[in-house]
């Protein structure tokens, strides 16, 4: 179900209620214009990464690095909470995906299908990833390899 919310919280469309992190969307999209859409889930090996206490850079995989950007790890509070909604911000306007402490995820995006993609993304990173690590080591790109793949595509954002 798609449930949409006034910024004011108050429900305007959908069968269900709005997400119990509707403080964390409402606060992406007040300091964020370009934001249409939120969202919020428990992928199973991203959230492995916010149990673990880790974020992921982007510089493993060239579609990560365009798509998501780096993935920080927002610190731990309360769920549900205006706490942890502004936990979010030191990190809001550079990133498009973030993982949340003991939590889940969360993504944003110009439309709901590049907010849905960049999850899926999140989540086969971080499966990709882990696979790594079991055998043994993460590649990273270097940054001038880094740097020429921004040159070559684009970047909405610097990292």
């Amino acid at each position: 179900d798609l449930v949409e919310v006034r910024m004011d919280g108050r429900h305007l469309r959908g069968k269900r209620r709005a997400s119990s992190e509707l403080a964390v969307h409402l606060r992406i999209y007040a300091l964020r214009d370009d934001v249409m859409a939120v969202v919020h889930a428990h992928p199973p090996a991203a959230t492995a990464f916010a149990v673990a206490g880790e974020g992921f850079a982007s510089r493993i995989l060239p579609e990560v690095i365009l798509q998501v950007g780096q993935v920080p790890l927002v610190p731990y509070d309360m769920p549900g909470t205006e706490g942890l909604a502004r936990r979010f911000d030191p990190f809001i306007p550079t990133h498009d995906a973030f993982l949340m402490a003991n939590h889940g995820a969360v993504t944003c995006g110009a439309s709901l299908s590049i907010a849905h993609q960049r999850m899926e993304s999140l989540e086969h990173t971080a499966r990709i990833l882990l696979m790594s690590r079991l055998l043994g080591r993460v590649n990273e790109l270097s940054a001038d390899q880094v740097a020429a793949l921004v040159a070559a595509y684009g970047k909405r954002r610097p990292e």
